[in-house]
C-alpha cells in the first residue's frame, strides 16, 4: 500500500506551507460553522468544505510551477503580515518613549523621543517637516 501511494504522488505537488494552511483555516472554519449554527454557519460550512476541496486539489496537482507559484506568493504574503506585526509589536513597546511619524515626501516612519517640543525632522529622502514631539 505504501509503495502504491509513493508511485500515486510521484510528480505530484505535495504538501507545502499554502495547503498546509488552507487546511488548518479549513478545519477552523468548519468548528465554526457548526459553533455559530444558521444561514452564517451553513456559508462557513460549505466555505470550509470548498477550501479543502482546494487543499486537496493543490496536494494532487501535477502542475507544479503553478503551485509553487501560488506557494511563493502565499510566503510573501506571510513575510509581509509578520513584518507588520513585528513593526506594530516594537512600536508599541517603545510608545512611552519615542513618537512616530510619517514623512509627508516618501511615507517612511521616522522615530523621534518625546518631550523635545517642536522639532525639524528631517527624513532620508531630503524632506524636512516640523511636528510636536
Amino acid at each position: 500500500m505504501r509503495g502504491w501511494f509513493i508511485r500515486f504522488m510521484h510528480g505530484r505537488n505535495g504538501t507545502d506551507e499554502f495547503s498546509l494552511f488552507l487546511s488548518i483555516f479549513c478545519l477552523i472554519t468548519l468548528i465554526f460553522s457548526r459553533l455559530l449554527g444558521g444561514a452564517v454557519g451553513f456559508f462557513l460550512h460549505w466555505l470550509g468544505f470548498a477550501l479543502l476541496f482546494w487543499c486537496y486539489f493543490r496536494i494532487f496537482s501535477r502542475k507544479l510551477d503553478l503551485r509553487q507559484r501560488e506557494n511563493q506568493k502565499y510566503l510573501a504574503a506571510k513575510r509581509k503580515f509578520r513584518t507588520k506585526l513585528k513593526q506594530a509589536k516594537t512600536r508599541f513597546q517603545q510608545r512611552h518613549d519615542y513618537r512616530f511619524f510619517n514623512c509627508p515626501a516618501c511615507r517612511i516612519t521616522l522615530r523621534v523621543p518625546k518631550g523635545k517640543g517642536k522639532i525639524l525632522i528631517r527624513c532620508k529622502c531630503g524632506e524636512n517637516f516640523t511636528r510636536k514631539s
